[in-house]
Protein backbone atom coordinates (compact mmCIF):
# COMPACT_ATOMS: atom_id res chain seq x y z
CA UNK A 1 0.00 0.00 0.00
CA UNK A 2 1.30 3.28 -1.14
CA UNK A 3 0.01 6.90 -0.86
CA UNK A 4 -0.78 9.59 1.11
CA UNK A 5 -4.04 9.69 3.64
CA UNK A 6 -5.11 13.42 4.38
CA UNK A 7 -5.88 12.54 8.76
CA UNK A 8 -7.85 14.60 10.30
CA UNK A 9 -5.88 14.43 13.46
CA UNK A 10 -8.52 14.60 16.82
CA UNK A 11 -7.69 16.38 19.95
CA UNK A 12 -6.37 14.67 22.95
CA UNK A 13 -3.62 12.55 19.86
CA UNK A 14 0.00 12.95 19.45
CA UNK A 15 0.76 12.41 15.57
CA UNK A 16 2.69 9.65 16.80
CA UNK A 17 -0.20 7.93 18.55
CA UNK A 18 -1.95 8.67 14.79
CA UNK A 19 0.93 6.89 13.38
CA UNK A 20 0.61 3.76 15.66
CA UNK A 21 -2.72 2.96 15.11
CA UNK A 22 -2.72 3.36 11.24
CA UNK A 23 -0.11 0.69 11.60
CA UNK A 24 -2.11 -1.22 13.26
CA UNK A 25 -5.36 -0.92 11.32
CA UNK A 26 -3.47 -0.93 7.60
CA UNK A 27 -1.02 -3.41 8.84
CA UNK A 28 1.87 -2.13 7.86
CA UNK A 29 5.29 -0.10 9.27
CA UNK A 30 5.81 2.06 6.65
CA UNK A 31 3.55 4.88 7.74
CA UNK A 32 5.23 8.26 9.05
CA UNK A 33 3.92 11.97 9.71
CA UNK A 34 4.49 15.14 8.10
CA UNK A 35 4.72 17.51 10.73
CA UNK A 36 3.40 16.76 14.35
CA UNK A 37 0.93 18.61 15.65
CA UNK A 38 0.21 18.82 19.86
CA UNK A 39 -2.10 17.19 20.98
CA UNK A 40 -4.90 19.96 22.39
CA UNK A 41 -4.55 21.14 18.05
CA UNK A 42 -6.95 19.37 16.18
CA UNK A 43 -6.95 19.52 12.44
CA UNK A 44 -5.38 18.26 8.81
CA UNK A 45 -2.40 15.67 8.72
CA UNK A 46 -0.99 14.24 6.16
CA UNK A 47 -0.19 10.47 6.50
CA UNK A 48 2.55 8.95 4.18
CA UNK A 49 2.24 5.19 3.72
CA UNK A 50 4.69 2.70 2.10
CA UNK A 51 6.68 4.19 -0.52
CA UNK A 52 5.22 7.88 0.32
CA UNK A 53 7.11 7.98 3.46
CA UNK A 54 9.86 8.96 1.07
CA UNK A 55 8.22 12.30 0.40
CA UNK A 56 7.34 13.06 3.91
CA UNK A 57 9.79 16.37 4.41
CA UNK A 58 8.43 18.02 1.45
CA UNK A 59 5.54 17.67 2.30
CA UNK A 60 6.35 19.00 6.03
CA UNK A 61 7.74 21.96 3.50
CA UNK A 62 4.89 23.11 1.93
CA UNK A 63 2.09 25.99 2.91
CA UNK A 64 -0.32 25.44 6.11
CA UNK A 65 -3.32 26.87 7.07
CA UNK A 66 -4.29 27.42 10.75
CA UNK A 67 -7.68 29.18 12.29
CA UNK A 68 -6.77 30.71 15.73
CA UNK A 69 -8.47 31.86 18.55
CA UNK A 70 -6.09 34.65 20.36
CA UNK A 71 -7.20 35.43 23.64
CA UNK A 72 -5.50 39.04 24.92
CA UNK A 73 -4.74 40.07 29.02
CA UNK A 74 -2.93 36.97 30.27
CA UNK A 75 -0.08 35.39 28.94
CA UNK A 76 1.30 31.76 29.84
CA UNK A 77 4.35 29.80 30.15
CA UNK A 78 3.19 28.01 27.15
CA UNK A 79 1.82 31.14 24.63
CA UNK A 80 -1.13 28.15 24.78
CA UNK A 81 -4.13 27.93 27.14
CA UNK A 82 -2.46 24.94 28.58
CA UNK A 83 -0.11 26.59 30.49
CA UNK A 84 -0.02 28.50 33.76
CA UNK A 85 -0.76 32.30 33.57
CA UNK A 86 3.08 34.44 33.81
CA UNK A 87 1.29 37.68 33.25
CA UNK A 88 -2.02 39.87 33.17
CA UNK A 89 -3.62 42.70 32.51
CA UNK A 90 -6.29 44.40 32.54
CA UNK A 91 -8.58 45.64 29.06
CA UNK A 92 -10.04 49.23 29.85
CA UNK A 93 -10.37 50.14 26.51
CA UNK A 94 -12.09 49.24 23.39
CA UNK A 95 -9.87 47.76 20.49
CA UNK A 96 -12.28 48.15 17.17
CA UNK A 97 -11.62 44.70 14.36
CA UNK A 98 -10.07 47.07 11.75
CA UNK A 99 -7.12 48.11 14.39
CA UNK A 100 -7.13 44.05 15.44
CA UNK A 101 -6.46 42.95 11.61
CA UNK A 102 -4.14 45.56 11.19
CA UNK A 103 -1.82 44.28 14.02
CA UNK A 104 -2.16 41.15 12.30
CA UNK A 105 -1.13 42.35 8.68
CA UNK A 106 2.00 43.77 10.20
CA UNK A 107 3.47 40.79 10.78
CA UNK A 108 3.05 39.44 6.83
CA UNK A 109 6.01 38.46 4.94
CA UNK A 110 8.60 37.31 6.30
CA UNK A 111 9.27 37.42 10.54
CA UNK A 112 11.87 36.57 13.10
CA UNK A 113 10.76 34.04 15.86
CA UNK A 114 11.95 32.56 18.55
CA UNK A 115 10.27 29.32 19.33
CA UNK A 116 8.46 28.78 23.27
CA UNK A 117 10.69 26.88 25.65
CA UNK A 118 7.44 24.13 25.36
CA UNK A 119 8.77 23.36 21.80
CA UNK A 120 10.17 20.50 20.37
CA UNK A 121 13.25 22.64 19.19
CA UNK A 122 16.12 20.88 20.27
CA UNK A 123 19.27 22.99 21.92
CA UNK A 124 22.73 21.28 22.82
CA UNK A 125 20.67 17.93 21.98
CA UNK A 126 18.35 18.06 24.55
CA UNK A 127 14.21 19.40 23.62
CA UNK A 128 13.32 22.98 24.75
CA UNK A 129 10.51 21.21 26.95
CA UNK A 130 12.81 18.97 28.69
CA UNK A 131 14.58 21.92 30.18
CA UNK A 132 11.48 23.94 30.84
CA UNK A 133 9.77 21.19 32.67
CA UNK A 134 12.96 21.34 34.74
CA UNK A 135 12.21 24.84 35.26
CA UNK A 136 15.33 25.89 33.00
CA UNK A 137 15.24 28.62 30.27
CA UNK A 138 17.91 28.85 27.74
CA UNK A 139 18.73 30.88 25.15
CA UNK A 140 17.09 29.85 22.09
CA UNK A 141 17.79 30.26 18.23
CA UNK A 142 15.39 32.53 16.30
CA UNK A 143 14.28 31.56 13.25
CA UNK A 144 12.93 33.15 9.83
CA UNK A 145 9.49 32.19 9.45
CA UNK A 146 6.45 33.60 6.53
CA UNK A 147 3.13 34.66 6.94
CA UNK A 148 1.80 34.68 3.65
CA UNK A 149 -1.95 36.03 4.55
CA UNK A 150 -3.83 36.68 7.82
CA UNK A 151 -7.61 37.42 8.00
CA UNK A 152 -10.01 38.04 11.04
CA UNK A 153 -12.70 35.35 11.23
CA UNK A 154 -16.67 36.44 12.21
CA UNK A 155 -17.83 37.43 14.32
CA UNK A 156 -16.35 41.27 14.06
CA UNK A 157 -16.68 41.96 17.82
CA UNK A 158 -14.58 44.62 19.24
CA UNK A 159 -12.09 43.40 22.35
CA UNK A 160 -13.75 45.22 25.77
CA UNK A 161 -13.49 44.57 29.08
CA UNK A 162 -16.57 42.35 28.12
CA UNK A 163 -14.77 40.07 25.24
CA UNK A 164 -11.37 39.28 25.19
CA UNK A 165 -11.10 37.32 22.13
CA UNK A 166 -10.68 37.44 18.26
CA UNK A 167 -10.59 34.22 15.55
CA UNK A 168 -7.83 34.96 13.28
CA UNK A 169 -7.22 32.90 9.71
CA UNK A 170 -3.04 32.19 9.24
CA UNK A 171 -1.38 31.23 5.70
CA UNK A 172 2.00 30.64 6.60
CA UNK A 173 5.67 28.37 6.07
CA UNK A 174 6.88 25.61 7.53
CA UNK A 175 8.18 25.89 10.99
CA UNK A 176 5.84 28.83 12.08
CA UNK A 177 4.31 28.71 15.93
CA UNK A 178 0.77 30.52 15.51
CA UNK A 179 1.13 30.24 19.84
CA UNK A 180 4.20 32.65 18.88
CA UNK A 181 2.38 34.64 16.32
CA UNK A 182 -0.53 35.06 19.02
CA UNK A 183 1.84 36.29 21.39
CA UNK A 184 3.56 38.43 18.94
CA UNK A 185 -0.34 40.09 18.11
CA UNK A 186 -1.02 40.93 21.33
CA UNK A 187 2.19 43.09 21.86
CA UNK A 188 1.25 44.71 18.65
CA UNK A 189 -1.86 45.77 20.73
CA UNK A 190 -0.30 46.45 23.94
CA UNK A 191 -1.59 43.25 25.93
CA UNK A 192 -0.46 40.44 27.00
CA UNK A 193 -2.07 37.53 25.29
CA UNK A 194 -1.61 33.91 24.38
CA UNK A 195 -3.32 31.00 21.67
CA UNK A 196 -6.14 29.29 23.50
CA UNK A 197 -7.47 27.54 20.67
CA UNK A 198 -6.04 26.13 17.30
CA UNK A 199 -7.18 23.84 14.19
CA UNK A 200 -5.53 23.43 10.95
CA UNK A 201 -7.69 23.66 8.38
CA UNK A 202 -5.07 23.30 4.85
CA UNK A 203 -1.57 21.32 4.59
CA UNK A 204 0.00 21.46 1.46
CA UNK A 205 -3.36 21.05 -1.55
CA UNK A 206 -4.93 18.43 1.19
CA UNK A 207 -7.94 20.67 3.12
CA UNK A 208 -10.37 20.05 6.15
CA UNK A 209 -13.24 18.74 3.55
CA UNK A 210 -10.69 15.87 2.00
CA UNK A 211 -9.72 14.40 5.34
CA UNK A 212 -10.50 11.42 7.29
CA UNK A 213 -10.82 10.20 10.65
CA UNK A 214 -9.21 7.44 12.50
CA UNK A 215 -12.21 5.53 12.47
CA UNK A 216 -13.83 6.02 9.29
CA UNK A 217 -10.69 4.77 7.80
CA UNK A 218 -10.95 1.41 10.05
CA UNK A 219 -14.57 0.95 8.85
CA UNK A 220 -13.50 1.48 5.13
CA UNK A 221 -10.40 -0.71 5.32
CA UNK A 222 -13.01 -2.90 7.07
CA UNK A 223 -14.75 -3.19 4.02
CA UNK A 224 -11.72 -3.55 1.80
CA UNK A 225 -11.89 0.05 0.23
CA UNK A 226 -9.01 2.61 0.49
CA UNK A 227 -11.10 5.34 -0.71
CA UNK A 228 -8.78 7.70 1.90
CA UNK A 229 -5.39 6.90 0.06
CA UNK A 230 -4.58 9.71 -2.43
CA UNK A 231 -1.66 8.88 -4.89
CA UNK A 232 2.06 10.21 -4.31
CA UNK A 233 2.03 13.02 -6.52
CA UNK A 234 -0.54 14.56 -5.00
CA UNK A 235 1.75 15.24 -2.23
CA UNK A 236 4.23 17.32 -4.51
CA UNK A 237 1.84 20.15 -5.47
CA UNK A 238 4.30 22.74 -5.06
CA UNK A 239 7.25 21.34 -6.72
CA UNK A 240 8.03 20.98 -10.55
CA UNK A 241 7.04 18.03 -11.89
CA UNK A 242 7.58 17.02 -15.58
CA UNK A 243 6.82 13.58 -17.60
CA UNK A 244 9.81 11.48 -19.16
CA UNK A 245 10.35 9.77 -21.74
CA UNK A 246 10.48 5.13 -21.61
CA UNK A 247 14.46 6.02 -22.57
CA UNK A 248 15.06 8.53 -19.29
CA UNK A 249 12.68 6.45 -17.44
CA UNK A 250 14.99 3.65 -17.70
CA UNK A 251 18.33 5.86 -16.89
CA UNK A 252 16.49 7.39 -14.28
CA UNK A 253 15.63 3.93 -12.79
CA UNK A 254 19.27 3.02 -12.57
CA UNK A 255 19.63 6.49 -10.79
CA UNK A 256 21.68 7.99 -13.56
CA UNK A 257 22.59 11.68 -13.77
CA UNK A 258 21.12 13.61 -16.64
CA UNK A 259 22.70 16.33 -18.68
CA UNK A 260 20.44 19.65 -18.15
CA UNK A 261 18.76 19.31 -21.73
CA UNK A 262 16.95 16.23 -20.45
CA UNK A 263 15.30 18.39 -17.47
CA UNK A 264 12.61 21.22 -18.74
CA UNK A 265 12.00 22.53 -15.38
CA UNK A 266 14.60 23.68 -14.45
CA UNK A 267 13.83 27.21 -12.58
CA UNK A 268 13.55 25.25 -8.74
CA UNK A 269 16.27 23.46 -8.81
CA UNK A 270 14.14 20.50 -7.67
CA UNK A 271 11.99 18.83 -10.05
CA UNK A 272 10.02 15.61 -9.59
CA UNK A 273 10.00 13.06 -12.80
CA UNK A 274 7.16 11.64 -13.64
CA UNK A 275 6.80 8.14 -16.05
CA UNK A 276 3.41 7.93 -17.40
CA UNK A 277 1.98 10.32 -14.76
CA UNK A 278 3.37 8.48 -12.12
CA UNK A 279 6.32 9.52 -9.77
CA UNK A 280 9.65 8.21 -10.58
CA UNK A 281 12.31 10.20 -8.88
CA UNK A 282 13.17 13.48 -7.54
CA UNK A 283 16.07 15.20 -9.24
CA UNK A 284 17.97 18.03 -8.18
CA UNK A 285 20.42 20.23 -9.63
CA UNK A 286 24.52 19.00 -9.59
CA UNK A 287 26.28 20.95 -6.60
CA UNK A 288 29.48 20.96 -8.75
CA UNK A 289 28.52 19.95 -12.13
CA UNK A 290 26.10 22.96 -13.07
CA UNK A 291 24.93 21.37 -16.41
CA UNK A 292 23.99 18.10 -14.96
CA UNK A 293 20.99 16.65 -12.27
CA UNK A 294 21.19 13.71 -10.08
CA UNK A 295 18.50 12.02 -8.33
CA UNK A 296 17.71 12.85 -4.60
CA UNK A 297 15.43 10.01 -4.32
CA UNK A 298 14.58 7.18 -6.77
CA UNK A 299 10.77 6.65 -5.50
CA UNK A 300 9.77 4.00 -7.88
CA UNK A 301 10.77 0.35 -7.32
CA UNK A 302 12.00 -1.80 -10.43
CA UNK A 303 9.49 -5.08 -10.71
CA UNK A 304 10.57 -7.88 -8.26
CA UNK A 305 12.87 -5.68 -5.72
CA UNK A 306 11.31 -5.49 -2.55
CA UNK A 307 10.31 -2.71 -0.57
Amino acid sequence: MDGIIPLWKEKGMTSHDCVFKLRKILQTKKVGHTGTLDPDVEGVLPICIGRATKLAEYITDEGKTYEATVTLGSATTTEDASGEVVAEKEITETILPIDVEKAAKSFVGEIEQIPPMYSAVKVNGRKLYEYAREGMEVERPKRMVNIYATELLKPYVPISPDNNTFRIRIKCGKGTYIRTLAVMIGEKLGYPAHMSELKRTQSGIFTEEQCFTLSEIEALRAKEEASFLYPLEDGLSDMAQQNISELIHEKVLNGVVLPEQFIKERSQGRVALLYKNKLTAIYVQHPERRDFWKPEKVIELREGKLN
